[in-house]
């Protein structure tokens, strides 16, 4: 039968993000896109530790699309350091459990 209710499912990543090269300034998207039933939300980790977008600080340089991708304005590269830089992964969750993507490195290019 075709009217059966639909079964919950864990999370799965159908998109990875991959590794990007940006040039200081410049805008970037790092590619994630989960399913699940019930929609897992999904949060960005950097080099272990939560990514802050636009939900939790307006004015972030960051924000998460709708499907789940994690774009930034502008890409930040000071003297004090770079602040974009590093390995990045996707977690989606829903009560049924989480999946991680692949790590993908953001790189800042050279001046």
């Amino acid at each position: 039968g075709s009217n059966t209710p639909l079964e919950d499912m864990a999370p799965r990543i159908v998109e990875h993000p991959t590794d990007v090269l940006v040039s200081k300034g410049e805008p970037a998207t790092l590619s994630c896109k989960a399913e699940g039933r019930p929609p897992p939300v999904v949060e960005w980790y950097k080099d272990g530790e939560r990514v802050e977008t636009d939900r939790e600080d307006p004015r972030s340089h960051r924000t998460l699309l709708p499907g789940g991708s994690l774009f930034f304005l502008r890409i930040l590269h000071g003297r004090r350091g770079k602040p974009d830089e590093g390995v990045y992964v996707c977690v989606a969750r829903n009560y049924l459990g989480e999946a991680t993507s692949r790590n993908a490195s953001l790189e800042v290019a050279g001046e």
